[in-house]
């Protein structure tokens, strides 16, 4: 058996009906993972998603809650715990924080709501949902966490992303060691500029072209990109590497 093959492993990937999350589900399942699909809105998109892993013989589920709530990730928390429950596997596997939002603002311009916001998504969602998961993650399990190059390079539009994400990544720095027991490995991925539908400058052949002066690998990102390093961190190839910080964004700004 191959140690990147996932087969009996059961992973949620949270905000994967579209963009990265969606490319994440997709890798994971290829490997053999079955995946819980979470969404909040774009239902059809993660129907589709679920639909076409069970036509190439995989398994898959959608589940639908608004992590932007101060409670919504209580509702996914019991939605995982039933799908798990009724797939006949006793424990969840493979945790993916990847649901975010992004503000582009100047400290100058933000407001407490925008604050709040931005932090509930990016920080609070995941530190409670890793919270309320942990009875049911596998000793041996998987915790990744997809943060951003924005905690590491200066970007003064980023003044509410950036702190939240530098927050989840020393959430994951901290659980890597508490967790070392169990055998429970926990990273996170920090993407740079990604061509999905949430980022219009990436996607935008004439601005692209101008970021990809930045990085040394000559391109903007895109989603598969960053699945890869999600289904290497979360297979048994990765199992020495624990409370990393893994750059994601072809050598952006170095």
């Amino acid at each position: 058996m191959s140690r990147f093959d996932l087969t009996g492993k059961i992973a949620l990937v949270t905000g994967a009906s579209r963009g990265i999350g969606r490319a994440i589900a997709w890798s994971l399942a290829e490997q053999g993972a079955s995946v819980i699909v979470h969404y909040k809105q774009a239902q059809d998109a993660a129907d589709a998603l679920v639909a076409e892993i069970r036509q190439r013989g995989g398994q898959a589920w959608t589940a639908a809650a608004d992590l932007a709530a101060p409670h919504g990730y209580a509702g996914l928390v019991t939605a995982v715990k039933g799908i798990v429950q009724e797939s006949g596997a006793q424990r969840l596997d493979i945790l993916v924080n990847n649901a975010g939002i992004s503000l582009r603002a100047r400290i100058a311009d933000i407001k407490p709501d925008d604050f709040d916001r931005v932090l509930q998504v990016n920080l609070k969602t995941p530190f409670f949902l890793i919270q309320q998961l942990l009875p049911l993650l596998r000793d041996g399990g998987r915790i990744i966490n997809v943060s951003s190059m924005g905690t590491r390079a200066a970007y003064p539009e980023m003044s509410v992303y950036a702190p939240a994400k530098a927050g989840l990544e020393a959430l994951t720095l901290l659980l890597a060691a508490e967790l070392g027991p169990r055998n429970i490995t926990v990273n996170a991925v920090l993407p740079g500029a990604t061509a999905t539908d949430l980022n219009e400058r990436a996607r935008n052949p004439e601005i692209a072209r101008v970021i990809a002066q930045t990085i040394a690998l000559g391109r903007v990102g895109q989603p598969d990109d960053i699945a890869g390093i999600v289904a290497f961190l979360a297979s048994d190839a990765a199992r020495w590497v624990t409370g990393q910080r893994i750059d994601a964004t072809g050598g952006q700004r170095i």
